[in-house]
């Protein structure tokens, strides 16, 4: 019952796109009151800067935490190749009965419009809650998507993408479909939990009458500056989540993740292809595992990600090294080992997961475990071949269960003057 890579996959090591808000000194128009004595404090103080409103003489600096921006124009949208972040909303819509194209491009314009100005840090365009009143931007990232059902409802089915064809079923699915799929998609992530609320709150309201929640779902991280120095993340089994990821640095990166300039269709030159699933994690059952059987089910230590084969987190895995009875010292059904990309005909996807805990069942079992989402240029050849390979005998599949699943085509960044998913509805 498994899933590409609950742990050979990297998260992304650093956002890439962030700067101070426009004329603030790094000050946010929302930071009326910063985090006076913090340690790190990133910015000098900058006298009367505006907020919602008259801000004092004297404001006090956001922390670096505050104060990061990521951009919303941009070649690719937000929210996928950024650093993760400590919290997450996912959130599906479905248009409403009548609604058609026409009302899909005005939500579409007033949902760009919106995730702009609050990932400056500054006051949604009408309506605000004041939530978010005393935060900077925080890293706040908005990302936008389509689901299948979308063009059928819209009339453009002639512009569906064939990657966005359904997923094969899998026999370690056990399904929710009421909080699966959907035809609009919206990933939201920020630093602190406020400005993710407030972000989440705002594209609800901005829905109006064209379309109603399908499903939602929270998650969160490890909160920038908890460790000693920036890591690899750790699921709720314990262990490194993401040392195998794949990095912008790398010479195949955007062949893997993103749609090439010349891809089709052409509105989704520059866009990528989220696969969305809500993992259980089985924690009561793992935690009952001796630390040498966790190890052996993942195929790497628990405290510091190396491989079995040994060396540290980022040493090659030796798949053929055996021990003195000349057992393979990462087993053949270690998790680690099917999601090798090496194993899988190069196949690869971008990991960006939330964690997430929505309470404790009448039996005392958490429900817990993973808000999985990757990222690529086509899903049959990134996601769907490792998860096949998994379903045919990872070790880790007893101790997971996948509850919901969808698949998303997410269009390129919109430029200076448009809104996500232009190209598409108004092509």
């Amino acid at each position: 019952m498994p899933e590409p890579s609950l742990s050979e996959a990297r998260t992304p090591d650093a956002p890439v796109t962030r700067q101070p808000a426009p004329g603030t000194s790094g000050i946010s128009r929302r930071a009326l009151i910063g985090t006076a004595g913090a340690t790190g404090l990133a910015l000098g103080a900058a006298g009367g800067a505006v907020g919602y409103a008259a801000a004092p003489a004297e404001a006090t600096p956001l922390t670096s935490v505050g104060s990061d921006r990521a951009m919303f124009h941009g070649k690719h949208q937000p929210g996928i190749t950024d650093g993760l972040q400590a919290r997450g909303h996912l959130v599906a819509f479905d248009l409403a009965a009548g609604a058609g194209r026409k009302e899909a491009a005005a939500l579409l314009r007033r949902w760009s419009a919106t995730a702009e100005r609050l990932m400056a840090g500054e006051a949604a365009p009408h309506g605000d809650t004041d939530v978010a009143r005393d935060a900077g931007p925080s890293s706040l990232t908005v990302t936008f998507g389509f689901g299948h059902s979308f063009f059928g409802r819209t009339g453009l089915e002639k512009q569906r993408p064939t990657a966005l064809d359904p997923l094969p079923a899998f026999s370690s699915d056990r399904l929710d479909r009421s909080r699966s799929d959907g035809d609009l998609w919206v990933q939201i992530g920020a630093n602190d939990a406020l400005v993710a609320f407030h972000a989440l709150r705002a594209i609800q309201k901005d829905a109006g009458s064209a379309a109603r929640v399908r499903w939602q779902m929270n998650g969160f991280n490890r909160s920038p500056g908890a460790t000693a120095h920036p890591m690899t993340a750790r699921n709720l089994m314990g262990q490194l989540d993401g040392t195998r990821n794949p990095k912008p640095a790398d010479a195949d990166f955007d062949r893997r993740i993103f749609v090439p300039a010349s891809g089709e269709p052409a509105w989704m030159a520059n866009g990528s292809y989220a696969v969305v699933r809500r993992i259980r994690m089985l924690l009561d059952d793992w935690e009952k595992l001796s630390l040498p059987a966790q190890e052996a089910v993942i195929g790497r230590r628990k405290a510091d990600g190396a491989p079995l084969s040994g060396g540290g987190e980022t040493t090659p895995m030796d798949l053929e090294k055996a021990d003195a009875k000349g057992e393979y010292v990462v087993p053949l059904n270690a998790h680690a080992r099917i999601t090798r990309p090496d194993q899988n005909g190069g196949a690869a996807m971008l990991r960006r997961p939330f964690s997430y805990h929505d309470g404790i069942d009448a039996d005392g079992t958490p429900d817990a475990g993973l808000l999985f989402i990757c990222w690529q240029a086509d899903p049959l050849r990134g996601f769907v071949p490792v998860q096949r390979k998994l379903d045919r005998g990872d070790a880790l599949s007893k101790y997971i269960r996948h509850e919901t699943s969808g698949l998303f085509a997410v269009p390129g960044g919109a430029a200076k003057g448009e809104y996500v998913g232009q190209r598409l509805l108004e092509g």
